[in-house]
């Protein structure tokens, strides 16, 4: 089913795959994102952006292939975030109304690609200009990883999200006829999905009013459209579930769930994403600081986000403020419930929360977070498998035409070759030779060490 329409291609990608000749990567390790077995000696058939074959190691070199030798190498989907961010800060740094600008989100989408992150959905907070720059990559006019969008999601007046952002990255309905009227217009945009925040900042903040959120999720129901919460604690996510959400976007972090809550979320077909790395970030940097000494992270970061992890008194008082506290009793909390959900069968996806706020980095992140899954207790099969094929499954229920994920004959040609295997050590997915996007080698691959 070759659905990735050729519109996704940027123009270069074009040119070239209209004139390549197949290219074949040859004697490779698969881990192909179905959560099979990886499958040694296998060829892997790339032409003109998709998949054409995955097949036994051939004896005889074909002719008019171009063939890249994999011999020891490890090739595994492209991963996906189903829950990042752009255009919230500048040079991953410092928030600012003002960094929602065509530069800043083509750097980030850039910056995603490089590092092996090949689709993402840009979960809310968007300007409009999102639609524009989804149409130019559609068209072909610009590169970088998939974007697929939620538009500017719904926020609280006075409420969350409570970052520096402009009025027009995001809606802030006072009532249902608001709220149904704002859920019209983003449909109008035809937006890939719809976001709304409704937590109250543990008690901080005024939340959202239910009436609020069953207007949005009527609404965007109507058009067909899958609707996504932000999420905090355990109340709210089973009202969620009573009220018919598609998507929980974060992790239930207040306390552990149950297995009635487990069983509602199947038997809802709900998606549970737990962004591992979101309440890890407020402190990682400060308690272990080996995390920043890699090239691999450095270069992902940029010399500004650097410089203020790196200040003299950014570790001291980052471990004293009473957030840091908070945010580990969140992860240890979110890191059990990841387990409990997932061995009870709920559908979980992959995403990082990427790009929202400083220490968040595009790319970089997603490597991270398949670690934070494997702590939580999975192996790294199953950690690859959710940034990949699972992710893909997910983003097919929100474009039909939309074929990522997997290694299969017919996907889109996302993939990266690895000089080490990941299943033996999922931090091996940073050691990346190649990145394929739509079957085009991807130039600046990060630094392996």
């Amino acid at each position: 089913m070759r659905t990735i329409a050729c519109a996704l291609m940027f123009s270069a990608a074009i040119a070239a795959t209209a004139q390549q000749k197949p290219i074949i990567l040859h004697d490779a390790a698969l881990v192909d994102g179905t959560g099979a077995q990886i499958r040694p000696h296998v060829d892997i058939t790339l032409h003109k952006g998709y998949i054409e074959s995955v097949k036994p190691a051939f004896k005889k070199a074909p002719k008019d292939a171009d063939i890249i030798d994999c011999t020891g190498k490890t090739v595994i989907p492209g991963l996906i975030s189903a829950h990042s961010h752009l255009g919230i800060l500048l040079d991953n740094a410092t928030p600012s109304a003002n960094a929602y600008t065509t530069e800043n989100v083509t750097a980030a989408l850039n910056q995603f690609e490089r590092y092996g992150v090949t689709t993402i959905v840009s979960l809310g907070l968007n300007r409009d200009l999102v639609y524009e720059l989804r149409d130019q990559q559609r068209a072909g006019k610009l590169g970088g990883a998939t974007l697929l969008t939620a538009g500017r999601g719904f926020g609280v007046p006075n409420g969350a999200p409570g970052l520096d952002v402009a009025p027009d990255q995001i809606y802030r309905p006072a009532n249902a006829d608001e709220a149904r009227k704002d859920v019209n217009e983003l449909a109008g945009h035809h937006a890939d999905l719809v976001k709304f925040w409704l937590d109250s900042g543990h008690g901080k903040i005024p939340p959202m009013d239910p009436a609020v959120y069953t207007a949005i999720l009527e609404e965007a129901h109507k058009h067909h459209m899958k609707v996504a919460a932000h999420v905090y604690n355990l109340a709210d996510a089973r009202s969620l579930v009573n009220a018919n959400i598609d998507i929980l976007a974060h992790s239930v972090r207040d306390q552990a769930v149950d297995p009635a809550f487990a069983q509602s979320l199947i038997a809802h077909k709900i998606w549970y994403i737990p962004t591992l790395t979101l309440d890890e970030t407020f402190y990682v940097y400060a308690s272990d600081p080996d995390v920043m000494k890699s090239s691999f992270f450095q270069q992902a970061a940029g010399p500004q986000l650097l410089a203020k992890l790196q200040a003299p008194d950014y570790a001291e008082k980052t471990l004293a403020s009473p957030q840091t506290e908070q945010a580990k009793k969140d992860h240890e909390i979110a890191m059990k419930n990841l387990k409990t959900l997932y061995d009870a069968g709920v559908s979980i996806a992959f995403g990082t929360d990427s790009g929202a706020v400083p220490g968040r980095i595009p790319g970089f992140t997603e490597h991270r977070e398949l670690e934070d899954l494997v702590a939580a207790g999975m192996t790294p099969l199953q950690a690859i498998t959710l940034a990949t094929g699972e992710n893909g499954r997910l983003l097919h229920e929100l474009n039909p035409k939309l074929s990522v994920g997997l290694i299969k004959q017919d996907y889109s040609a996302d993939l990266l070759i690895l000089s080490a295997d990941p299943l033996m050590d999922v931090r091996n997915t940073r050691h990346i030779e190649a990145v394929y996007h739509h079957g085009v080698l991807v130039p600046n691959t990060p630094p392996q060490n």
